[in-house]
């Protein structure tokens, strides 16, 4: 019984020893690992650092030469846009078909890489849907031209000045935002008044000329499709933007604060700005903010459409409220150009300024580091002390064999 026992304790010593060393073994093959580990981060953070220098070199200068780019296409389109605005009025509504099928699906794809897509559910996008059906498929019906006369020349106009759109050569995207609201009205324009194939396919030959087009003389068939019409298909578009929005797509939104929707954009900067409309929205609490923010824009869409009535009805009315809109979107663009810019042209310098030392510095510890011997491992002394606890703790440990069998194999 003696031999037997002192056996099992000369088996539990052997099993003791060769556990330490495997340990040992493990500990040294892992601070290896991880000096070489440390050694190609020391490397591959050095690249990065040079490449990233160069990229936001090529960067910068790329963005200068593609605004130049833009502002000299810019320029030369509208200029072109104004004389085929002269000289073919009635090909308007093709150019405007154009560069909608050609901008919107681009602005699409780059606003889905933005987080800012949402901003395609919106009503100016829902009506611009609308106005190309309405031309390519339906250009002859006449009730379907009034309703859209509406949407055109009352939410999508008064949004222009009322939002401050900007009209900048230099920006694509300011570009696209303004012609999205400007073009529609000017296309209903030219076809009310300035389009004379247009107005003669909606008088059919056969049929007893009217006096003026479209029915002006009945008070109410003008309010029917210029009002009540345009503003139930408003009503729609609000209800579905509501379950898309504040529905399905809530749980999206609640997860990623970075996802921009309207409503998010102009309460961050009606509250940056604690405004009257910040004031005016807090009215029933925080919680009720997204229907002062509905109650709102439904208010200004009535009055917007209310309007439309008049312009339809007098040439006068409308030639000054065209004025006035491109008038103030280049108002806005100079404000934005000699304000707004070079505002961000002194931050971005500064931000400049304060990361180019530290890119340097980066570049300097990055050259010493690869220069040294051994690098400074920091995360060694954690990985070996855990190793000698661990240790320890078999050392004091009276049950060997048990004790052998329950610690994981380091990784």
């Amino acid at each position: 019984m003696a031999s037997n026992e002192e056996a099992v304790e000369e088996a539990n010593g052997d099993s003791f020893q060769a556990v330490r060393q495997r340990l040992r073994d493990r500990s040294k093959k892992v601070a290896q690992t991880k000096e070489m580990l440390s050694k190609q981060a020391v490397q591959t953070r050095e690249i990065l650092s040079k490449q990233a220098v160069k990229i936001a070199k090529q960067a910068e200068e790329h963005e200068r030469f593609i605004n130049k780019v833009t502002h000299l296409l810019g320029v030369l389109g509208f200029g072109a846009f104004c004389f085929l605005l002269g000289a073919r009025p009635q090909d308007i509504p093709y150019v405007y078909c154009l560069f909608y099928v050609t901008f919107v699906p681009l602005r699409w794809i780059y606003y889905r890489f933005k987080k800012w897509h949402y901003y395609l559910l919106d009503f100016c996008y829902y009506a611009n849907t609308i106005f190309l059906v309405m031309l390519l498929l339906y250009p002859k019906n006449e009730k379907l031209f009034m309703v859209c006369f509406s949407f055109a020349e009352g939410p999508l106009a008064w949004a222009l000045i009322v939002w401050r759109c900007s009209l900048v050569f230099s920006s694509v995207d300011k570009i696209v935002s303004v012609l999205i609201h400007l073009l529609p009205g000017i296309v209903f324009f030219t076809i009310r008044w300035w389009d004379p194939v247009t107005f003669e396919a909606m008088h059919p030959e056969g049929t007893a000329r009217r006096s003026s087009w479209p029915y002006v003389e009945d008070k109410s068939y003008l309010w029917t499709w210029l009002f009540v019409v345009p503003l139930a298909a408003y009503t729609i578009w609000q209800v579905l933007y509501f379950l898309i929005v504040n529905v399905l797509r809530r749980q999206r939104l609640l997860r990623d604060p970075e996802v921009m929707t309207s409503y998010r954009e102009l309460s961050k900067k009606a509250q940056k700005a604690n405004n009257i409309w910040w004031r005016l929205s807090g009215l029933l609490g925080d919680q009720n903010r997204m229907l002062m923010y509905t109650l709102f824009q439904a208010i200004f869409t009535v009055a917007t459409m209310a309007l439309t009535v008049p312009i339809f009805l007098s040439y006068e009315m409308h030639v000054v409220f065209q004025i006035l809109k491109v008038s103030a979107s280049v108002w806005n663009g100079g404000s934005f150009l000699l304000e707004v810019m070079p505002r961000q042209v002194i931050l971005k310098e500064k931000k400049k300024s304060e990361t180019q030392p530290l890119q340097t510095q980066l570049v300097q510890s990055a050259e010493m580091n690869q220069s040294d011997s051994k690098p400074l491992l920091v995360d060694d002394l954690n990985e070996n002390g855990s190793q000698q606890n661990l240790l320890s703790l078999l050392e004091a440990s009276g049950e060997m064999n048990s004790s052998a069998e329950a610690v994981p194999q380091p990784s």
